[in-house]
């Protein structure tokens, strides 16, 4: 979004921002340039509480619970959508479905224009695809054919999400809706994701536009402690898991940096919301904090990640092979692709084994994927928060609001 809005910027639009105000995020909307109007509730906090809740809560219960919370921020969402959209002439929405919802309603109450944009074709119905499949609502085992699936997952959506999005509906005056997931979506919904990393085939449920990853240039120099390591020796890998809080990433990264370790190579490990750490101070070694990913990647041997869209396609554009050891929703997608394009490795399961990630280790550093990884770099567009702004403008911009 941040990128987003940059673009948009540049072609003369005033812009706003609803995104969590966590400080990461200010920081980034600042470096950007473009305002930050908080949205209800820091995602840092909330995505713990939420993670911790799913821990607790036994299976057949699990639906449920998303329900409650999924109304709980439609309507937390909705009153901080419609302060940031006041003069706006439209709305790009992105990110959970509760919060498209809301700010869905949002245009619909103020009459403006709204797309929906996801970062990941994994969302969008497709008959080259199965839906993503929600706890509560296993996919039905009987079923093979992929029309007929994205037909149940209307009905899933509809039962976590129906109740909360037509009650903040009914509140405001707005229509109950009968298919939630269609009218938040939209006929023509939008891909913000590389076509060599996703390429999105026709499918007759849906013409979706797809306009490349939104990136935003980062031309911060690199800290020189960082730099001081890696000119220390031969390129380090880097192990991050992003913005995955979960407490378990702190024993899978041990288990990470003791396979590292054992066949020979240096590590750079990122904090990431896990808080992670190392548990001595041997040379070997270096932490690191919030950094110029695009920057520091073209600098390291592999890039060991959980497979978040940020941080594969970052990793595609500096070439560098990767090892994805994805956690939750859309990050065995894109371990998935990774492997599917030959520039790295997908790690079966959310926990590796000294083993199975030595072997990971092993295969991405192989001299074919690493010329894979490089040929791949070649293909991938920077242009697509361009390509996205210019049909904002052209199909919104006849105003002088924002967007």
């Amino acid at each position: 979004m941040a990128g987003l809005g940059a673009q948009l910027q540049a072609l003369g639009a005033q812009v706003r921002v609803c995104a969590p105000p966590d400080q990461e995020f200010a920081e980034l909307l600042e470096r950007a340039g473009v305002p930050l109007a908080p949205a209800f509730s820091s995602v840092r906090e909330w995505v713990g509480e939420a993670l911790k809740r799913q821990a607790a809560e036994p299976p057949e219960r699990k639906g449920e619970t998303i329900a409650t919370h999924a109304a709980r921020i439609v309507a937390s969402q909705y009153a901080a959508i419609c302060a940031a959209a006041q003069d706006c002439d439209a709305i790009v929405a992105a990110g959970l479905f509760p919060s498209t919802a809301a700010a869905r309603s949002v245009a619909e109450r103020m009459g403006i224009g709204y797309v929906y944009a996801a970062y990941c074709p994994l969302f969008l119905p497709s008959s080259h695809q199965r839906p993503y499949e929600y706890p509560g609502h296993p996919l039905p085992a009987d079923v093979s054919d992929n029309k007929q699936l994205w037909e149940f997952d209307i009905q899933a959506k509809n039962a976590l999400f129906g109740a909360g999005i037509n009650h903040l509906r009914a509140s405001v005056g707005l229509p109950p809706v009968d298919n939630v997931r269609d009218h938040v979506l939209t006929e023509r919904p939008w891909l913000a994701s590389d076509p060599t990393l996703c390429p999105w085939p026709p499918t007759s449920l849906r013409e979706v536009v797809q306009t490349g990853a939104w990136i935003l240039p980062d031309e911060r120099p690199l800290p020189d402690a960082l730099l001081a390591f890696l000119d220390a020796g031969a390129p380090p890998v880097y192990v991050g898991f992003g913005s995955m809080p979960m407490q378990g990433l702190k024993e899978s990264a041990r288990v990470v940096i003791e396979a590292i370790r054992a066949q020979g190579h240096r590590v750079l490990l990122s904090q990431g919301w896990a808080e992670l750490a190392l548990s001595d101070d041997r040379a070997d070694c270096f932490v690191v904090g919030e950094v110029n990913q695009q920057a520091l990647f073209r600098r390291v041997a592999v890039v060991v990640h959980h497979g978040g869209a940020g941080t594969t396609t970052t990793a595609a554009r500096a070439g560098t092979p990767q090892v994805v050891v994805p956690q939750i929703a859309d990050q065995p997608y894109w371990a998935g692709r990774v492997a599917d394009l030959g520039i790295g490795v997908a790690h079966a399961g959310p926990s590796p084994s000294m083993e199975s990630f030595s072997a990971a280790v092993d295969t991405v550093l192989s001299r074919g994927v690493r010329a894979r990884a490089s040929a791949v770099a070649g293909m991938i567009r920077i242009d697509g928060a361009e390509v996205a702004a210019k049909l904002l403008v052209d199909a919104f911009g006849q105003g002088q609001r924002r967007g």
